[in-house]
């Protein structure tokens, strides 16, 4: 049978029991093809196999040259054969220089190169020709990235849980490699619950509202990389919410439901989940407040408040967080520090979560008021102002922490 907690946890209490939660769901782990890991968690620390750059080679346009035959008011040379980029060229024979492009293979005895610009003629003779080129006295190591220079063989290159963007992914394939280790996308099962609610699109009578809960959370889950399965709004019947979990646990990892949470006659999510191990009780949070936790059927199950702010604040403040610490994806907020444009006030038994627009002046502006159904107020939200437990009023300057949207 499913329990109630007596008196309210901390965010950070919270957030551990959600932790706690999923960590068996890090453990699955799946190799794929570098183009379908972009934005996934990588899942094992991966050392380079091999040097970057694998050899010596040219950062600019120019000649590759032995600095000991040019002495400091500089020296003619004889030009020798031209060095590709992807070619393997000869040994630099003394006094001569070889034309040489960005990125090629700096030749066996060279040790510098002298740009184009600073060559007397400043472009290369036709290939072929006999020429000479006067340059400048040029120190050891003048433009060439030495190998290894960017990451030396056997070097960390990527920590177990780095999010994979674009940079991380070069990394890889300039290190060769074609795969890479990830964690497997958790599929998630999101139940938005109430007689009240309605699908957009369709007739609104009286006493019903539209479902925003759903597509906030479908949303946020889908930007998070989740794969999301919706069944579509449940009544308040608990033998209907029963059968659709029953219906659907087995295919999913996770399981999402808003609204019926709270300590009401009629709370449907918490009749429905009678009997399995799943806690009900209150957070120190403003909004947010009501959570359910536990599993159904083995299957974790996290119950969000049926306000909209209050379940994309329950999602930003305890799921997508622990997504980020457990599966490397998402990234997290950048959390900073502004200054209040204006005064503020807060329960102080509790974590207030506002809504604000940091502007680039490093203020953040309030957006609508405390209260949890504000939906218009969030949408024009960049922010989340954070009013630590403790606090009952803050003054226009005042520094707080905020998550950037």
């Amino acid at each position: 049978m499913h329990r109630t907690a007596n008196r309210p946890v901390t965010v950070e209490a919270h957030r551990d029991k959600v932790r706690a939660l999923l960590a068996p769901l890090s453990a699955r782990v799946v190799t794929v093809p570098l183009r379908e890991a972009l934005g996934r968690g990588l899942a094992a620390g991966i050392a380079a196999p091999l040097d970057l750059p694998p050899f010596a080679n040219s950062q600019m346009d120019g000649y590759a040259i032995r600095s000991a035959d040019i002495p400091a008011g500089g020296a003619e040379l004889q030009v020798a054969a031209p060095v590709p980029a992807g070619a393997r060229p000869a040994a630099l024979a003394p006094g001569t220089a070889a034309p040489i492009m960005t990125g090629a293979m700096i030749p066996a005895g060279a040790d510098a190169v002298v740009p184009i610009e600073q060559a007397v003629p400043d472009s290369f003779p036709a290939p072929g020709e006999a020429a000479t080129v006067r340059l400048p006295a040029t120190a050891v190591g003048t433009f060439v990235r030495g190998a290894g220079s960017d990451i030396a063989a056997g070097e960390p290159a990527l920590a177990a849980g780095t999010f994979l963007g674009p940079g991380q992914l070069g990394l890889l394939a300039a290190l060769g490699l074609s795969q890479v280790p990830v964690h497997a996308v958790p599929r998630v099962l999101l139940v938005t619950t109430g007689d009240e609610v309605v699908e957009p699109g369709s007739p609104l009578q009286a006493g019903k509202i539209y479902d925003a809960n759903g597509t906030l959370l479908d949303s946020a889950l889908r930007q998070a990389g989740l794969h999301v399965t919706r069944t579509g709004i449940s009544a308040d019947d608990p033998e209907e919410l029963a059968g659709l979990l029953n219906r659907h646990a087995a295919e999913v990892d996770l399981i999402v439901t808003t609204g019926g949470v709270s300590k009401g006659a009629y709370e449907v999510v918490r009749q429905a989940l009678a009997g399995h191990d799943v806690e009900f009780g209150s957070v120190a949070m403003q909004p947010g407040g009501p959570q359910g936790i536990g599993t159904f059927d083995g299957v974790p199950v996290l119950g969000f408040p049926g306000n909209p702010v209050s379940c994309l604040v329950s999602f930003e403040m305890f799921l997508r967080p622990v997504l980020a610490e457990l599966f490397g994806s998402p990234v997290p907020r950048t959390a900073l520090r502004a200054r209040l444009a204006e005064a503020l006030t807060s329960p102080e038994a509790k974590h207030q979560v506002r809504r604000g627009t940091f502007g680039p002046d490093g203020t953040v502006r309030l957006e609508g008021g405390a209260g949890s159904h504000l939906v218009h107020a969030l949408a024009h939200s960049n922010a989340l102002v954070h009013v630590p437990v403790g606090t009952a009023a803050l003054a226009e300057g005042d520094e707080v922490e905020v998550w950037l949207l």
